[in-house]
């Protein structure tokens, strides 16, 4: 589709979303033109202004410090600053290192404190008193939930970080939000056949859970992929997400009848969970006959730094691994660890490609209107950015590609060397229908 179709079709769709419930934003509008339809924040200057929302306290602290480190860099090389990244590798080719749409990209940034309320709060004055025309970050499925709402009532453009949660794209879905991390089903949907191949398809698992939403898909996702090749499930207990010594819940396990734990946390979660469980004796122990097991569902390289030899052995799911050779990863490798010092995260390379991802959209549909936005990334398929061609679904806004099943490396060449990949499972295999997790995607909202 030319650009002018693209801006056409767009305005279309904000003139429908203009005459429908969320025409009118819940807070300041002072909404301009630039050439297209009305919308909220429209760049008027020489300059557009994009809000990154991490975590910068809080369990996930460390996810949200990489993000960070991402987003400068996708704005160091979208406004022709360093050696490009990916942009070099992007099927697209409508970034030049001139910006977003000829205006220099500038950026604020806010700390969600892995805290609903607080992201809110955080994303709502970037909106209002910086007038940022995109949101992105994450690294909790709650937070991503509660801002992309936000977004949608404002009429901004959230692009998700960090959010495996089936909910993001799923029930909660919002035409305004997009998003490229994988998601829960897709690690129960990869994991299950590697689980059952190496562990037998005879197991009882013990789920330990946090609590809130993106805890729960996961282990819905787990518990049913397992079942489903005979795994039994003797027993799911929720967690606090603010819980640091996981002691009193780990002890239980030992008494269960369990031969396989399941720790559905991630972030300083998981580091912590893990060391406990390896100090009860968990990984040395023999039950029903079999060795004890344990799964972390969904891994980052910065958990496994934090876990140290913990992980060895330890299957688990990634969306992304700094070791992939693809020409992309490797670009990005390059420029994250030239100006950084150390290889990038998965949190890291999701929020660099969805930086990338809003910059190409609004390039290719001549705005910077949500509704353009909207129309330039549905159904959008696109390679070189890491994962394999991948394809951002119109129906949710999902993107799908391969995902990486890795385990802890028994003997790590480096500090940055713990996980290996050791199946890429194909797209098609954890593609699923649109309608399964319910939810209305809406229409687009411009603001205005």
């Amino acid at each position: 589709m030319s650009k002018s179709n693209f801006t056409r079709r767009g305005l279309l769709k904000t003139s429908a979303a203009a005459g429908g419930a969320l025409a009118a934003p819940t807070f300041f509008s002072n909404a301009m033109a630039d050439g297209h339809a009305g919308y909220l924040n429209a760049p008027q200057g020489s300059s557009v202004t994009l809000g990154f929302n991490v975590p910068q306290s809080g369990p996930y602290a460390d996810e949200g410090a990489d993000e960070l480190r991402a987003y400068e860099l996708a704005v160091e090389h979208l406004n022709g600053g360093g050696d490009g990244g990916m942009m070099n590798t992007f099927s697209s080719k409508a970034l030049t290192g001139n910006g977003i749409l000829g205006k220099k990209v500038e950026y604020v940034t806010g700390d969600t404190q892995t805290k609903s309320d607080a992201a809110r709060a955080s994303a709502k004055s970037m909106i209002e008193k910086d007038g940022a025309i995109m949101i992105t970050g994450g690294s909790s499925s709650g937070v991503a939930v509660a801002v992309q709402a936000l977004c949608q009532e404002a009429g901004i453009i959230f692009m998700a970080g960090l959010t495996h949660s089936n909910d993001t794209t799923g029930k909660d879905k919002k035409a305004n939000g997009f998003r490229h991390f994988f998601n829960s089903y897709m690690s129960g949907a990869a994991l299950a056949p590697i689980l059952a191949a190496n562990y037998g398809t005879d197991r009882n698992a013990y789920h330990l859970t946090a609590d809130y939403n993106w805890g729960y898909t996961t282990e819905e996702a787990v518990r049913t992929s397992t079942e489903a090749l005979g795994w039994n499930t003797v027993a799911a207990v929720k967690t606090p997400l603010t819980q640091t010594d996981f002691s009193s819940y780990i002890a239980p396990v030992l008494q269960s009848g369990a031969d396989v734990l399941v720790l559905n946390h991630y972030g300083g979660n998981m580091v912590n969970s893990l060391t406990n469980a390896v100090q009860f004796g968990l990984r040395a122990k023999e039950v029903n006959g079999k060795n004890f097991e344990i799964i972390v569902p969904l891994y980052s390289r910065l958990m496994a730094k934090g876990a140290g030899a913990n992980v060895k052995g330890i299957f688990g799911s990634t969306n992304w691994h700094w070791s992939l050779q693809d020409e992309g990863s490797k670009a990005f490798v390059k420029s994250f660890g030239t100006k950084y010092g150390f290889p990038p995260s998965q949190a890291a390379h999701t929020c660099y490609v969805q930086t990338l991802l809003y910059a190409d959209a609004a390039e290719r549909a001549g705005t910077f209107n949500p509704c353009g936005i909207d129309e330039a990334l549905a159904d959008f398929q696109f390679d070189g950015m890491g994962n394999g061609p991948t394809l951002y679904r119109a129906e949710d806004h999902q993107c799908f590609k391969d995902v990486l099943v890795v385990k802890g490396k028994e003997n790590p060449a480096n500090e940055f060397d713990l996980l290996e990949i050791v199946e890429v499972t194909p797209a098609a295999q954890v593609t699923y229908d649109a309608s399964i997790f319910g939810g209305e995607l809406g229409t687009c909202n411009p603001g205005a």
